[in-house]
Order: C-alpha cells, then sequence, then structure tokens
C-alpha cells in the first residue's frame, strides 16, 4: 500500500510536473506569437510598392501643341513661370507637419522660411520682352517688375519703395532701346526707366486709369488704353512725353457702341504697318485704327463660342500680321486674321498646360515665343508660334514624302533611281 501510495504520489509528482511544463510552453508560445506578426509587418512595409509618379510628372510637354496632330503644328507649349508647382489635382489636405517644425514655430503644411522663396508671381499683368530676350512681368499685387532670364530662370526686381513708388501697376512696354514704361492705375501715372532700370520719367498728362499699352517704334508713339475714360491715349515716346491726341469719347460711362468708340478699353497693341489694335472690352470687340488715329474697321461680338468674346483683354500681333486675343471670361485664347476670320483657338478653364483660369495679358516676342498671363493662381505660361513660313515648308516636306511614298508603292524607288542616275553622271 505504502508502495502504491508511493508509486501514486511520485505518478502525481510527475502529472504536475507535466502540467507545469505545458504551462509554461504555452505562455511561451504566447510571448513569441506577436514578436512573429511584428517582424511579418516590418518585412511587408520593406516590400511595400514605391508610389506612382503623377502624370504630371511624367507627362511629355513637348507633344503639347496646336492644332490637334496630324495637322502641322502652329502653337506649341514650352513651359511656365510661377512661385509654385501647379498640378490639376493639388491635394486639399495639408501634410502633417514634422515635430520639429512645429516646434520651429512653421504651421502645419506650410513650407519651412528657408525653402519658400521670398518673391512670387501673385497677380501678373502686362508682359513685355527686351532685346536681350528676357521677359519682363508687371505684378498687380506684388507691387514689383520681374525680370526673369527664360533661359537661366534668374531673375530680378524693379522693387516698389525701392526703384519706385508703385500703387498699382498693370501694363508695361519697352521700346527698341529697352525704355521701359510702367502704367500705374491707381496712381494714374506712367513711369518711365532707363535700360539700366533707373527711373527717369513720368507721364501723367490726361490720365486716369492708364493700363494695357503699346509702343510705335516707327512712328515714335507711346498708345495707352484708359479704362476709365474710355479713350486710348496717344503720347510721344520721348522726352518730354506730349499728349498728341486722345481717341475715342469720354464722359458716356462705358455707354458707347458706335465705331470709333470704346467700353472700358483694356489692353492695346501695334502692327507693322504701325496700324492699332484696341481690346474694346466692355463691348466685346476688337477696334482698328491707323496710325493718325482714324478708324478702320472692328471685328467681334459677345458669345462664348469659338470665335466670340466674352471680355477680351490682351491682344498682341504676330510676325504674320495675325491678331491674338486673350479672353479674361472664357479663359481662351484666339488668333484672328485682321479681318477678323478665326484661325485657331487655345485654352480653357483649368491649371493644366494650355489651359487658364483668369487670363489677361498676351505678349509676342521676336523670336515667336507666346506669353500669357493668369491672375488666380499667379502663372505666366510661354508658347512658341511657329510662322505661315514655316508651316508651308512643314506641308512640302509632308507633300514630297507622300509623293516618295506613293511612288514606291506604285513600283519605283526614285530615290534609289536618282543616286544610280547621279552615280551614272559622274565621270
Amino acid at each position: 500500500m505504502r508502495e502504491a501510495e508511493m508509486f501514486t504520489g511520485h505518478q502525481e509528482s510527475i502529472r504536475r510536473g507535466l502540467v507545469t511544463a505545458l504551462v509554461l510552453v504555452g505562455l511561451a508560445l504566447l510571448l513569441s506569437v506577436p514578436a512573429a506578426v511584428h517582424g511579418k509587418d516590418k518585412k511587408f512595409k520593406k516590400e511595400a510598392v514605391p508610389e506612382k509618379p503623377h502624370f504630371l510628372d511624367v507627362l511629355d510637354y513637348s507633344k503639347i501643341v496646336w492644332p490637334n496632330p496630324p495637322a502641322i503644328t502652329r502653337v506649341k507649349y514650352l513651359n511656365y513661370f510661377s512661385g509654385e508647382k501647379f498640378r490639376a489635382d493639388q491635394p486639399k489636405e495639408k501634410k502633417k507637419g514634422r515635430w520639429m517644425d512645429r516646434l520651429a514655430g512653421v504651421a502645419v503644411g506650410e513650407t519651412s522660411k528657408a525653402e519658400k522663396p521670398r518673391f512670387q508671381l501673385i497677380m501678373p499683368y502686362g508682359m513685355g520682352v527686351d532685346s536681350k530676350n528676357r521677359l519682363y512681368i508687371a505684378d498687380r499685387k506684388v507691387s514689383a517688375v520681374f525680370i526673369v532670364d527664360t533661359e537661366t530662370w534668374k531673375f530680378e526686381l524693379i522693387k516698389n519703395g525701392v526703384s519706385a513708388r508703385f500703387g498699382m501697376i498693370t501694363g508695361l512696354t519697352l521700346d527698341d532701346s529697352d525704355r521701359l514704361f510702367v502704367a500705374d492705375s491707381v496712381a494714374r501715372r506712367v513711369l518711365v526707366f532707363a535700360p539700366d532700370h533707373k527711373l527717369e520719367g513720368t507721364i501723367s498728362d490726361g490720365m486716369a486709369d492708364p493700363g494695357g499699352m503699346a509702343i510705335d517704334n516707327e512712328n515714335r508713339f507711346l498708345y495707352v488704353a484708359d479704362a476709365e475714360l474710355d479713350q486710348v491715349l496717344v503720347y510721344d515716346a520721348d522726352p518730354p512725353y506730349k499728349l498728341l491726341r486722345k481717341i475715342g469719347t469720354t464722359g458716356k460711362a462705358h455707354t458707347l457702341t458706335d465705331p470709333g468708340n470704346f467700353g472700358k478699353p483694356t489692353n492695346v497693341a501695334v502692327d507693322q504697318d504701325g496700324n492699332l489694335f484696341v481690346s474694346d472690352t466692355f463691348n466685346n470687340r476688337v477696334q482698328i485704327f491707323d496710325a493718325d488715329g482714324k478708324f478702320i474697321r472692328t471685328f467681334g461680338k459677345a458669345g462664348d463660342g469659338p470665335g466670340y468674346f466674352a471680355r477680351p483683354k490682351g491682344i498682341a500681333i504676330d510676325g504674320d500680321g495675325h491678331v491674338w486675343v486673350a479672353d479674361g471670361v472664357q479663359d481662351r485664347v484666339q488668333v484672328f486674321t485682321q479681318e477678323g476670320q478665326l484661325l485657331l483657338w487655345m485654352g480653357g478653364h483649368g491649371l493644366l498646360p494650355g489651359q487658364f483660369n483668369t487670363l489677361a495679358g498676351l505678349a509676342i516676342d521676336k523670336n515667336n515665343r507666346v506669353f500669357t498671363s493668369e491672375q488666380y493662381p499667379g502663372r505666366v505660361q510661354m508658347f512658341r508660334y511657329f510662322t505661315d513660313d514655316e508651316a508651308r515648308a512643314e506641308k512640302s516636306r509632308r507633300d514630297a514624302e507622300q509623293e516618295k511614298k506613293a511612288a514606291a508603292r506604285a513600283g519605283g524607288k526614285p530615290a534609289q533611281a536618282d543616286k544610280s542616275s547621279e552615280a551614272k553622271a559622274q565621270p
């Protein structure tokens, strides 16, 4: 019995030992499971698929042309100038700031002060290009003229309070000696800067709200569109900048619609023959005058389709004499013959290349570059215009290529035959 009890006690001891061992093994497994799962998570994160680049970051911008292929390209997108990078689907939510940024007092989602540019385009309007191909941009909000090297992207400023006193600058233009004219609609004057950007003169005689301007380098006329007066003022483009004449009737509260009068004219341009083109903004038309101020013709009327206007503003003439007009409501650039026939249009509301938001200014330089300015957000886009001669050359090239292919399909190989003939003709 005692032996049996002893055997039983030994068995009980073994059983208790087994139970204790099982409990310990269970605890060990329980503790080991989270570590294994955690390890798998780390491995999974390491193997995560990298984020795909945004399509705008991989888009081939050299393919953005007007009209659409296979038509011969007449306008090509080149680039844009702005203080920020644009994407059509810019995220609305702000990124969570780093704890170091929050500690340093930088607002959540805000660029650190060290990375933020000190000056940037906010509300660009008038533009011009000097003999060194530098782009001048009048910014109404910054109250400064940006001077941009379009090749190196370096820029300098003609600053308010440093180079001159600005109220609200709108239009600008340059003559063929790089003398700069800047219209200030609040101060009711035009400031004149020498080629070294030093202020050398002021024009204010007869002005109320100077805006868009243009220079006739041949006749030495400075044209100033004055929206408040409903007139275009004509000055001598050289000192003492005498007021020569006024085009249009003032004092009718922008109600006149007969040819030769205006309803808030905002911008002007001059062609190679010295003819004046005026964006008659409230009347939704373009009016044309000769160098003596005599009315020639008008074209355009209100509407929302291609060929119509809904507040024409910026206006420019290319080297072939075509009339380019920026529509501030339709956010559209349209190209016309001087008789008003629509040739091309581009744009629409948006942030993508070739789209616009509150389109305002328009300029074309001697290298056939086209510049457009937008107000919200501040952006200047740059395009390349292909001239009539370039378009004809491209058409001739395509026609020759088609003839060559047609001859090859017909059985002959003119290119090889020509080479054979040339070889036989050689001594």
